[in-house]
């Protein structure tokens, strides 16, 4: 995901408990479907052959099942290994019934930045029983994230660089968000320049492929979530022969410069929004009820914050305006956070800030003790690579007025983002996403998704050779496991291969 307003494309599973180059041909299983991308793994050298895995127990498995684990050495570079290596962090759940086995299945939660491996121990809890009993489960944390190592690791605390006051309404306040960003960025750049320019979505597309090969599977099956749909369309164009059926659930416009998606993420948060007050407004059951006036309400609210933050605690930031935004994009991800949403605003109007403070931490991934894991220094630096967007403060600021226009509310804080403007590493090539020779690809959209909107996952699936258009009824990101509906199209896809009508619309 690539909006500077730091929208993570975390996958949320509530519904449960609740690129430049146009390539040509058909990659061989080892080499990636390229002709002149710098990027990729050369074809002119002898290819990096990765070792194989050495499953063990895990140390760190909370899992009933027999989940193992191991790792994995992929070079910096693949067309120049001697640059240093990654090691790959990988989890393997076996099948529940081995008579049924049908081989590997990868799958990656999204971010990026955000680690997957634990998708292993928490299988029954993403995926369906029949899922998990045809197919091995392989989990991974991609370069740069979760315990693979190394990984990106700038800060230890977010509060001074994210819980400032936005969007600006001085010259004062405009520079500290310049200072806040630039400050981050000499951190990461600090902490973890040497890996920063290694770890695009087309590299770690490429370790997909080594994984499939360390697995020795000539084909393999993908499920992908959010920015995982992003990861598993770019592996797929890059090795469309080693497809044996992939699934992309809540996935981006892949031709989408980082602007046009920021806008339509803004586009997208702007409208849920609107839906949780509009539901508000009609029922006085709800906390943020206000006489059924919730938008006014709403918008006096975040003048007041403006005006004067709310103090939670003298150890912590404010509740200022931009904490507030977050704290409202951390609940628009679903409607099961709603109710969450609606306390915290009724409690800030009475003065009590704690109940945006926690919605603001969950976003950030804040832990009991106050410490943070590497999700979001992650996902900055693999955004800023792929596709950096605006290059310049001024750049950034032209913007604001295309993002308000689209968003009123959220647009202003949405647009205000200079981490990749002023990100100290040149972005990387990308591939045009095309999935040509991969066959179909199952492309999953939610009707209410704020992160990744229908229209966007809509030219996803129109841009594969093969993109077949599953729709979910819901309000939240992500489609798969809201329904029986969604589930048994893409359960008897992956397991028999069967191939379902596009645009089939799955209602709640």
């Amino acid at each position: 995901m690539k909006s500077h307003a730091l929208v993570l494309h975390k996958f949320t599973r509530v519904a449960v408990i609740v690129a430049l180059l146009v390539l040509a041909g058909c990659g061989s299983s080892d080499t990636p479907n390229s002709a002149t991308d710098n990027s990729a793994p050369s074809t002119s050298a002898a290819p990096f052959v990765p070792a194989s895995f050495d499953w063990k127990a895990c140390d760190d498995s909370a899992s009933t099942t027999a989940v193992q684990c191991s790792s994995l050495e992929v070079p910096y570079d693949y067309d120049n290994p001697s640059a240093g290596t990654f090691t790959l962090y990988v989890k393997l759940r076996p099948a529940t019934d081995p008579s049924l086995r049908i081989g590997s299945m990868m799958v990656n939660p999204g971010g990026p930045g955000f680690g997957g491996s634990s998708l292993a121990d928490d299988a029954d809890y993403y995926f369906s029983s029949d899922l998990t009993d045809h197919f091995d489960i392989i989990a991974w944390d991609p370069r740069g994230t979760g315990k693979s190592t190394p990984a990106v690791n700038c800060v230890d605390g977010y509060d001074q660089y994210f819980g400032l006051d936005s969007p600006p309404d001085t010259p004062e306040e405009k520079q500290a968000l310049v200072d806040a960003s630039q400050a981050f960025n000499d951190e990461c750049m600090a902490n973890s320049g040497e890996i920063l320019p290694y770890i695009s979505t087309q590299a770690s597309a490429t370790d997909m492929n080594s994984i499939r090969q360390a697995l020795g599977e000539d084909k393999i099956s993908y499920f992908g979530f959010s920015y995982g749909s992003e990861l598993g369309a770019t592996w797929a164009t890059m090795f469309p022969q080693t497809v044996r059926a992939a699934v992309l659930d809540g996935a981006v416009d892949p031709q989408a410069t980082s602007a046009e998606e920021g806008m339509a993420q803004a586009k997208g948060f702007e409208g849920q929004l609107a839906t949780f007050l509009a539901a508000c407004s009609k029922n006085k059951a709800c906390e943020f009820y206000n006489g059924g006036k919730s938008e006014a309400a709403f918008d006096a609210l975040l003048l007041d914050l403006d005006a004067k933050p709310l103090v939670v605690s003298a150890e912590r930031t404010p509740v200022t305006q931009g904490v507030a935004f977050t704290a409202v994009a951390q609940a628009m991800y679903s409607d099961y956070y709603w109710s969450q949403l609606e306390k915290a605003l009724a409690d800030a109007q009475q003065g009590d800030g704690a109940g945006l403070l926690k919605l603001y931490d969950d976003y950030y991934q804040r832990k009991d003790d106050g410490s943070y894991g590497n999700e979001l220094e992650a996902f900055l630096a693999i955004s800023c690579l792929d596709d950096p967007g605006a290059t310049s403060i001024k750049a950034v600021d032209d913007a604001v007025p295309s993002f308000v226009a689209v968003a009123p509310r959220l647009g202003a804080n949405f647009g205000y983002g200079y981490s990749c403007a002023l990100w100290p590493v040149k972005a990387a090539v990308k591939i045009e996403v095309t999935g040509k020779g991969a066959g179909p690809i199952v492309v999953i959209g939610t009707t209410g998704d704020p992160a990744t909107p229908l229209a966007s996952t809509r030219k996803m699936a129109a841009e594969l050779e093969q993109g077949i258009l599953l729709i979910v009824e819901a309000n939240q990101h992500t489609g798969y496991g809201a329904n029986e509906c969604i589930n048994t199209a893409v359960d008897s896809y992956l397991i028999d291969l069967t191939v379902p009508v596009s645009e089939t619309t799955c209602k709640i």
